[in-house]
């Protein structure tokens, strides 16, 4: 429908608002001020029904923001954080990360789309023409701006149209919730998880390459290999979490090479087992320097001896890398003797 399809009494009276003055070219100004182009209502402004379905869909897009929101929460309290889904084309995701970004996702979006179809229907679309002025504002200006305030409040009919505003409303008291319920990522506390991992007396050191078990004459003297607890496969929901515990560095040195006593006593035919996670931030460590006997971390450089109970020789790294213990079973593989005697990985604050 056109303003040629309406009758004239019921086109929107004009507004009053300046349009600027059209400049004329001439030698002083060869470039004129074409001025705005006259002002044309838009369907909704000469028919109210209209107007009444773009209020509708705005309302709609503010009520699907309110139920992405809730669901959102419901995402969040419901799904196991370690629930995984197929999604084409991207593969195993995670379900609760998938879950919370789309819920948020449209949460946002229809708050935001809401917005702009509101403004580009129902709100006033006439082009203001102002001039500049100081930047220090006089009395007379800060009356008119509470002035265009006023009309700007009156024009977006926030106060008639009550089914757009009360559901902005809602839709903008409910998104905070999302953030909200993100605190609750930061707990529980970790508790004692940290101390402990797979690693338990009779546990068998499986070759990360091979997945099979390992005996003392896989492991040749300047050898480094890589192990995991029996039984952790890469197919377990929980395996990066454990083996970000667990990796072990398998290194066979000669017995009279290694001179720290302990490292000795838990060290099996020269065999020592050390966990692979440096202890600056985390990072796997995988170089290995078969006539010094040290081990580098890629990622700050720090160094480690693994002939000296893996102290610190260079870098940031603040202590050595924990030992396992270790032995042969009644079928000679190697095996644990028990835990870490301490926390893997980097110093958390518990660490005594």
């Amino acid at each position: 429908m056109s303003s040629q399809d309406i009758p004239e009494e019921n086109l929107p009276a004009e507004q009053g608002h300046a349009h600027g003055a059209v400049g004329v070219a001439d030698e002083v100004n060869p470039f004129a001020d074409p001025g705005l182009p006259p002002h044309e209502p838009r369907i909704q402004d000469i028919d109210e029904r209209a107007a009444r379905r773009s209020e509708r869909a705005v309302a709609l897009m503010f009520t699907v923001s309110m139920l992405a929101t809730i669901g959102f929460i419901v995402a969040y309290l419901v799904i196991p954080n370690d629930k995984s889904i197929f999604v084409f084309p991207i593969g195993h995701i995670s379900a609760m990360n998938f879950a919370l970004g789309l819920t948020l996702g449209v949460a946002l979006f229809c708050i935001g789309a809401g917005a702009v179809h509101w403004a580009r229907t129902l709100m006033s679309d006439v082009e203001v023409a102002d001039e500049r002025h100081p930047i220090a504002a006089s009395p007379e200006l800060r009356a008119k701006v509470h002035a265009d305030f006023a009309d700007g409040a009156k024009e977006s009919a926030i106060g008639r149209r009550k089914l757009i505003r009360n559901t902005m409303f809602g839709a903008l008291a409910l998104v905070p919730l999302s953030g909200v319920m993100l605190l609750g990522g930061l707990g529980p506390a970790p508790g004692t998880k940290l101390r402990h991992t797979l690693w338990a007396k009779g546990k068998r050191l499986v070759n990360m390459n091979t997945n099979l078990p390992l005996r003392p004459e896989d492991v040749a003297v300047g050898s480094l290999t890589f192990a995991k607890p029996d039984g952790l496969e890469e197919t377990s929901e929980d395996f990066q979490n454990e083996i970000a515990k667990a990796a072990l560095m398998i290194v066979r040195l000669q017995p009279g090479n290694i001179k720290d006593k302990r490292e000795l006593d838990w060290s099996h035919e020269g065999v020592v087992a050390f966990s692979k996670i440096c202890t600056h931030v985390g990072c796997p460590i995988s170089l290995y320097e078969q006539q010094t006997h040290h081990v580098l971390c890629p990622c700050h450089q720090s160094t480690f001896d693994l002939s000296d109970g893996a102290r610190v020789i260079f870098g940031p790294a603040g202590h050595a890398l924990p030992q396992l213990r270790i032995g042969v079973d009644s079928e000679g593989y190697l095996q644990a003797l028990g835990d870490f005697e301490e926390p893997v990985g980097p110093a958390f604050w518990e660490r005594g």
